[in-house]
């Protein structure tokens, strides 16, 4: 089977010489259909590059950075874009919903950039919002959406389409513990019904959800927890922040 997503030895490096950081070193990662992989580390750590990387917004200094089994380093900036479009669904904690469009205006919009027809967008958007229990709120422009109703429209517009690789960054930093569990509750689910989920977090309760659990510690992969029993068992030795 070909992993959503494959890191290889991937390295990041900014600057050169005395002024160069490594922000990731030699870190593999291997994440399979259906499968949630929970990112964790200090501040400074590599999660967001990780990510970064994952998502093709950022280059590997060196190492392989494979998306359904395709080369991100071999694809130029069109095929790259369109990779992302297609494949890579992206929730971050500043959402980034246009605050001009409604919930079913924002999350038709990936579809209509790519191509489809305004009408057969709209559609797959609110059945889409429906099912995720927003459909009488499609019509709502994000500042009259709570703070985790507005998440949830993100998800939305991140797995709309055909996407099969979810990019999560501290999806419930700014909600409460409800609506933060109903965010992973919705990313669990999208994993169970075939996608693959690379969330980043610092809360070992979100962590738990996930089926394995990475920890980063300057730039370097030190250890990872398969299947946990409970969030008392995720920060491993040399991970706790």
């Amino acid at each position: 089977m070909t992993a959503a997503l494959d890191l290889r030895g991937v390295s990041r490096a900014y600057g050169s010489g005395r002024a160069r950081v490594a922000a990731l070193s030699d870190v593999s990662v291997r994440v399979e259909p259906g499968e949630m992989v929970a990112v964790m580390g200090p501040s400074g750590s590599g999660k967001s590059t990780l990510l970064a990387l994952a998502g093709g917004l950022d280059r590997a200094s060196s190492g392989q950075v494979l998306v359904n089994g395709s080369d991100l380093d071999a694809l130029d900036a069109r095929a790259l874009a369109r990779l992302r479009r297609r494949s890579i669904g992206y929730v971050f904690q500043e959402l980034n919903l246009v605050a001009t469009l409604t919930a079913d205006e924002n999350v038709a919009l990936p579809l209509e950039l790519d191509g489809m027809r305004p009408s057969a967008a709209a559609s797959a958007a609110r059945a889409l919002l429906e099912a995720l229990g927003l459909g009488e709120l499609a019509g709502r422009f994000p500042d009259e959406l709570s703070g985790g109703e507005q998440q949830r429209v993100a998800i939305a517009r991140a797995v709309v389409g055909e996407r099969q690789l979810l990019l999560a960054d501290e999806p419930t930093g700014a909600l409460d513990s409800l609506s933060g569990e109903t965010v992973l509750r919705l990313l669990r689910g999208q994993c169970d019904a075939g996608r693959a989920a690379v969330l980043v977090t610092h809360d070992a309760r979100h962590a738990a959800w996930a089926d394995r659990v990475v920890f980063l510690r300057d730039g370097r992969m030190v250890d990872q927890t398969t299947r946990p029993a409970g969030p008392e068992s995720l920060l491993a030795p040399g991970a706790r922040p």
